[in-house]
């Protein structure tokens, strides 16, 4: 089995490549447009698989082709325009008095219709060169969007997010307990989710989650307890742009974009890297953010070769969640085949829920649309419909900043 990982330049990949011996990787090829970057990274993970055993090949390359060749799995890693993007997609909407974040609002705009046109030049090439019936996982942000994208086009394709594990991960070391015994009924839309189950042994865990910890999940979210307890359920940690949205955009004026924080982080990961001493992943690597990022990508793809596993993801939602449309792409439980993800049943969301996932959901519509088409009126209609947007003033001021 060959896997190929787009983007492997990315100071990220070390935390890929610490779990591919755990799958029946034959090839794995490391694929990114930075030559220096890939040179870097790529020399830290053939130190990495050394020290591991690993006994398939390597294939460190710039020829996208070469890397797709017969590969089983694509997982798509980029980012377009590098951390300089991103420094512009988390500055210009604040001089427009919006939230400056690069996954939400009009910077995570911004990054979609920059990213989605490259995606789908991307998966049009997998379709060419890869093994029949290959995979694209897409952990490129805004993975909802992107993903809507790729399965528009008739792409193989299933998104992935690192938030659902991450939260299985804390709660199951808040309880004492392995976590592969904790599922997190995750739903809703990527990074608008929501957690109104926490099933252990067949039993909902949450309200005493609540009850003993909620103090404690409060403080991380950084929102007020009684947020929670109103909820009953635990919000993914975006959901603070919304429930605290005039606190957020002070800080952001006055505060340090996290590109700059992470800019930096990337440079010491990089002096690292360089180190031909280095044969591990570097401990200062879980501060870049993405935590569990390598478990849930190696658990998806072993549950995708298996035929077997639940793993929280995003895809259609086929009648999953009441009040969303059919060909809505939601991040929810599913249980994952050989023939892909089949979301597990849900309950209705609740009035206070389903009104944000809907305003949402049309804004992703929206966007995907535009991305591909380039059709400004609906560039203007996806950020018009945006609920942390929503004025057309303020559309017009994002627009003439250059936020496109």
């Amino acid at each position: 089995m060959k896997l190929a990982v787009i983007g492997a330049g990315s100071t990220y990949t070390p935390e890929l490549v610490s779990r591919v011996t755990a799958l029946p990787v034959d090839e794995l090829a490391l694929h990114d447009v930075d030559a220096e970057r890939l040179e870097v990274v790529g020399g830290l993970a053939r130190r990495m698989l050394a020290r591991a055993g690993y006994a398939g090949g390597l294939l460190r390359t710039g020829d996208l082709d070469a890397a797709l060749d017969g590969a089983s799995f694509v997982l798509v890693q980029i980012r377009v325009g590098g951390q300089q993007a991103r420094l512009h997609d988390e500055t210009v909407p604040l001089r427009c008095g919006c939230i400056g974040q690069e996954t939400t609002g009009a910077g995570g705009f911004a990054k979609a219709m920059r990213t989605v046109p490259v995606v789908l030049e991307l998966a049009e090439r997998v379709a060419e060169r890869a093994a029949p019936g290959a995979w694209i996982i897409d952990f490129t942000n805004p993975v909802g969007i992107v993903t809507r994208a790729l399965l528009d086009a008739g792409h193989r394709a299933v998104g992935l997010c690192n938030v659902a594990i991450t939260f299985q991960r804390h709660i199951a070391s808040t309880l004492g307990l392995a976590p592969e015994r904790v599922l997190v009924d995750q739903v809703g839309l990527n990074h608008l989710t929501w957690i109104r189950a926490v099933w252990i042994d067949g039993a909902d865990r949450l309200p005493e989650l609540l009850a003993e910890h909620g103090d404690a999940f409060a403080a991380e979210l950084e929102l007020p307890r009684r947020l929670l307890d109103d909820l009953g359920a635990l919000p993914s940690y975006y959901l603070r742009y919304f429930y605290a949205h005039d606190e957020v955009l002070a800080e952001q004026r006055t505060g340090t974009p996290r590109a700059q924080t992470v800019a930096e982080i990337e440079r010491e990961l990089l002096a690292m890297y360089r180190q031909e001493s280095l044969d591990t992943k570097p401990e200062l690597l879980d501060r870049r953010g993405g935590a569990f990022y390598s478990d849930a990508a190696m658990g998806l793809v072993g549950s995708l070769l298996s035929g077997d596993g639940v793993h929280v993801v995003d895809t259609r939602n086929r009648g999953t969640l009441a009040g969303l449309a059919d060909d809505d792409v939601v991040e929810v439980p599913a249980r994952v085949t050989a023939a892909g993800p089949q979301p597990l049943p849900q309950r209705p969301l609740a009035p206070e829920l389903l009104g944000l996932v809907q305003h949402v959901a049309g804004y992703e519509r929206l966007t995907a649309r535009a991305a591909v088409t380039g059709d400004p009126v609906l560039a203007r209609k996806a950020l018009l419909a945006h609920p942390l947007i929503g004025q057309w003033e303020m559309v017009d001021a994002l627009l003439a900043a250059g936020v496109l």
